[in-house]
């Protein structure tokens, strides 16, 4: 059975966090430390809920990190996790409504069906010659 909610740990670090699209919250829930430089959770709210206008708070943030959220609209991917050491740590199958949110370590996508996915991250993006760096892994 698929656990709806999900974080994956790997030698105390953190290297993914996972919602399926079956979970249901009653209230608005998130799952990321408040600490953490990405927030990932689930908004929900009654029939007329409203929520004031209101903006965030500029301030400066360092952040050393960068994090990826995917969340699929359509389709199927699976995506291979590995270690610093480059090991393979998991294959996670995502399907129409799965999120994830990448957090630490190296991933891989490889598409199993037909997707499209939303994609967050953090920017400014540098272009792919500066933002990515591509690692041989041990499978």
């Amino acid at each position: 059975m698929t656990k709806k909610h999900e974080l994956i740990i790997y030698k105390k670090k953190h290297y993914a966090e996972i919602i399926r699209g079956s979970l249901r919250k009653n209230e608005t829930t998130f799952f990321s430390p408040e600490k953490s430089s990405f927030q990932f959770g689930l908004l929900a709210h009654k029939k007329g809920f409203k929520e004031p206008a209101h903006y965030h708070r500029p301030f400066k943030r360092t952040i050393k990190d960068l994090q990826q959220m995917f969340v699929v609209q359509k389709g199927k991917i699976r995506v291979d996790l590995f270690s610093d050491d480059k090991k393979l740590i998991r294959k996670i199958i995502l399907k129409k409504g799965d999120s994830i949110v990448l957090i630490h370590g190296i991933h891989a996508i490889t598409v199993l069906e037909d997707m499209q996915c939303i994609s967050v991250k953090q920017g400014p993006f540098l272009g792919p010659e500066f933002d990515k760096v591509f690692i041989k892994v041990k499978k």
